[in-house]
Order: C-alpha cells, then sequence, then structure tokens
C-alpha cells in the first residue's frame, strides 16, 4: 500500500519530529550535535525553511519549522537525514541506518499555539528528567530565546516579538512561560499531530488548512470515540 502524503503547506507552522531507529541514540557526544545543528543550519538556508526552534536529545530531534514552499520540509530532512547519517557512520566506524522511518511532521496553529509549540520543544529536555530548567540544556533554542547567546539558525515566530517592547521584556516573558511549562495534554497533543500529519490550533485554522490541503486534518483524539446517547 502506498504511503499517504505528508501534510505540508507552504507558509505554516509545522512540528517535526524524528526518532532513533528502534529510540537507540544517534547522538554520541557533543561533537556529533554540533555537526547535526551545523548541517540543520545549511540545510534551512539552503532549502528557504526557517527554523523557530529546536530540541536535540540523543536519542530524538524536535523541531518547529515553516517552510517556503510546500517541497521544502521533504527537501530539507531527507538532505540533512542522509548527510548526518553518513558523516555518524564514518565517524563512528558503522553503517546502515539511524532514524525509525520518515520524519514526522504536523501543522501547528502559529496565532494561537505559537509560543506554547515552542516551549513545548524547549522543555522536552525538563519533561525527560535530564536537567532542571530548559535554559541549561545547551541543545535547544531556549538559551536563544532567553537572550543568553543569539543562535544563527532561528527566526523568532511573531508571536514572540508580541511578548514585549524590549528584548528584556520578551526574554523575561519567554522565561516565566518556560518555569509553567506545558501541560501533558497539550504536550501529547502537539506529538499527536505529527505523528497523525494532522493539524492543532483554532477551529478557523483547521478550517483553513483542510481548504488547502483538500483533506481533513483536525488531529484525532485518544481513546475511543464517545457512545452515542439515544432516548
Amino acid at each position: 500500500m502506498a504511503r499517504a502524503p505528508r501534510l505540508a503547506l507552504a507558509g505554516e507552522l509545522h512540528l517535526l519530529l524524528q526518532r532513533g531507529h528502534n529510540r537507540q541514540g544517534v547522538f554520541v557526544d557533543d561533537r556529533d550535535r554540533e555537526a547535526y545543528l551545523a548541517m540543520l543550519r545549511d540545510a534551512a538556508r539552503h532549502y528557504g525553511v526557517a527554523i523557530h526552534a529546536y530540541v536535540v536529545l540523543d536519542a530524538q530531534v524536535q523541531l518547529l519549522a515553516t517552510p517556503r514552499d510546500a517541497g521544502s520540509l521533504s527537501r530539507l530532512m531527507q538532505s540533512l537525514g542522509r548527510r548526518y547519517v553518513a558523516a555518524f557512520n564514518r565517524r563512528h566506524g558503522r553503517s546502515g541506518t539511524l532514524w525509525e522511518g520518515r520524519f514526522r511532521a504536523g501543522l501547528v496553529d502559529a496565532t494561537t499555539l505559537g509560543l506554547d509549540a515552542v516551549v513545548h520543544v524547549e522543555t522536552l529536555p525538563v519533561r525527560e528528567g535530564l536537567t532542571g530548567a530548559a535554559g541549561d540544556w545547551p541543545w535547544s533554542s531556549a538559551a536563544h530565546h532567553l537572550g543568553r547567546h543569539r543562535d544563527p539558525l532561528l527566526t523568532e515566530l511573531p508571536a514572540y516579538w508580541s511578548l514585549g517592547n524590549t528584548p528584556f521584556e520578551r526574554e523575561l516573558a519567554h522565561a516565566h512561560r518556560l518555569m509553567e511549562g506545558v501541560s501533558t495534554a497539550m504536550a501529547e497533543g502537539f506529538e499527536r499531530a505529527a505523528f497523525q500529519g494532522r493539524a492543532v490550533g483554532s477551529l478557523a485554522f483547521t478550517t483553513r488548512v483542510a481548504d488547502r490541503a483538500g483533506v481533513p486534518v483536525a488531529a484525532k483524539p485518544r481513546g475511543r470515540p464517545a457512545r452515542a446517547v439515544t432516548r
């Protein structure tokens, strides 16, 4: 059976997930992580994809990105995946794949959920018990949004600029959001949208995306559908 085409739309915010095969590590050390991010920066520039947030863990990567055109995400991730796997295998004396099949991608309403999606990505190391504070994890976009250093990989979402009139105000507001984090339900909703290749956001957003895509796009809730009540 042919694989369903991935939902990807130009100019829309996407959450991308890529995991190691069988949840195995794809980054052995900081040199691997640095190489991956350098390759991501080059590929994003080449294929016209704006990266708004990212996190790199031992066995997975999550990205928030807006593509210039519908095919940019696939070209970015395919090029990045091949290039990184070749470098990783060469450096560590191995062969074969690293990634767990195709990368996953879902659409996120940038207007109503964009900042929550950034917090979701940047607090993943906290939820995984790897660090006590999101800003202390060196392999994410959190330090950039907190003003600790400037990351040339990143393009801030318009919603980030609305957090304050000065860099200090925006960084302080983002720090508060990182401390609050996101609910378990929201985190699961973002990842479910990515794994299902769906969209998450307001009714107006999902309706607009469905019209553009020509297919239903709202993320399906977990569990069995509620039983109809008859009278």
